[in-house]
């Protein structure tokens, strides 16, 4: 048969995982927590079980859940989108991402991506008959290169992908980033794609610039995020997309064909833990605390840390220990001293290797405490 996707093999991350399976390594490589979902929200997803809820929501999502995040995101932006016609649940930002891409490109449309990517954001471009423009962002702190981008614009672009925070590299957009973008998005005829799934894990005292807080774009803009990286339940696989009530209508017609609904306990769930919003509001703390143990944990390594503003990944430098490709050293790494990792250079569509890997902090203490310990013996 001929594929559609001719050069995209499984992911990294699955890969790096079934080998820290394989080898039986402490796995740092895919980004999910190794501790548990907050014994509140699981027992709200039993109660909402046992009260009937297990029949399929309706397609947009729960309603109260719609009105939840529409207030959530009032409370944290300063900015209002209607739960009716501007808010749609997803199963995942995966699902959120797809449908967005899928309702607004068309062959030979032009869509800018920022490297290192995420790896979900091209293929489903391709799929789409789309065009990746790619632009690499600046080594060492992975900022945006404003010049290249607005050459980069044309008739031709529909679309730019920003994400902040950013996976993999952990870089954050400050608001003098934001502004300048609005501006570019602006003057454009594209649209801007933000996707925002670790809006709550971020730094250091920094604040999420949300792309849905800058009205003069406010038309043009569609923003997904995440429930199960804020609430630690990635297998949960539910988030959500927002935008102007015209794209909403577009993206909700891929969605309806996608995925229709998703998971109404755990909706139904979700809308009653949002209302204490310390329950979202807690979690940059709590893993600012991870990344900085990690960090003080391998201080005697030869790896040198690069600034992590938020997400929970750590990128390291092994420039100091060895010249190897850095998916040749990952593998070895997990294979011969059993701590598994991801190499940068696969979200590059050259293989750009800058020798760094990236490891996940998403863990307990006890596990940051065994793989700092093999870390520092490297």
């Amino acid at each position: 048969m001929i594929s559609k996707l001719p050069h995209t093999g499984t992911t990294i991350f699955t890969v790096m995982s079934q080998m820290a399976q394989e080898y039986n390594a402490i796995n740092l490589s895919q980004g999910f927590p190794d501790f548990d979902v907050s014994g509140e929200l699981i027992d709200l997803v039993l109660k909402n079980m046992k009260l009937g809820n297990n029949q399929y929501a309706p397609m947009p999502g729960v309603p109260l859940l719609r009105e939840r995040i529409s207030q959530k995101i009032s409370d944290s932006y300063d900015v209002k989108y209607s739960p009716d016609s501007e808010i749609t649940i997803t199963g995942g930002a995966t699902e959120a991402l797809y449908s967005a891409i899928t309702a607004l490109v068309h062959p030979g449309d032009e869509v800018i991506i920022f490297e290192p990517a995420y790896d979900s954001y091209e293929p489903v471009i391709l799929l789409n008959g789309g065009i990746p423009k790619r632009i690499k962002l600046e080594f060492p702190d992975y900022s945006i290169p404003w010049e290249q981008l607005e050459a980069a614009l044309s008739d031709k672009t529909k679309l730019v992908i920003i994400n902040s925070p950013h996976n993999p590299t952990g870089s954050v957009l400050s608001s003098q980033d934001m502004e300048r973008l609005a501006e570019i998005i602006k003057q454009s005829g594209c649209y801007l794609l933000s996707d925002e799934v670790y809006e709550h894990i971020i730094f250091d005292e920094q604040v999420h610039q949300s792309a849905l807080k800058f009205s003069e774009i406010k038309h043009k803009t569609i923003a997904v995020f995440s429930f199960g990286k804020t609430f630690h339940a990635t297998g949960w696989k539910v988030g959500y997309m927002v935008a102007d009530q015209v794209i909403t209508a577009e993206l909700r017609k891929v969605h309806q064909f996608l995925n229709f609904s998703v998971n109404t306990p755990i909706q139904c769930a979700l809308a009653e833990y949002l209302r204490n919003t310390e329950n979202y509001s807690s979690v940059a703390p709590f893993y600012e605390q991870k990344r900085n143990l990690f960090l003080d944990l391998i201080k005697p390594s030869r790896f040198e840390p690069l600034l992590s503003s938020g997400t929970y990944f750590q990128l390291l430098s092994y420039k100091s220990i060895s010249d190897e490709g850095d998916f040749e050293i990952a593998e070895r790494l997990t294979k011969e001293v059993g701590i598994a990792s991801i190499p940068i250079s696969v979200f590059y569509h050259d293989n750009l290797d800058n020798h760094i890997l990236r490891f996940c902090f998403a863990k307990n203490d006890d596990t940051l405490k065994k793989a700092a310990k093999i870390i520092c013996k490297i």
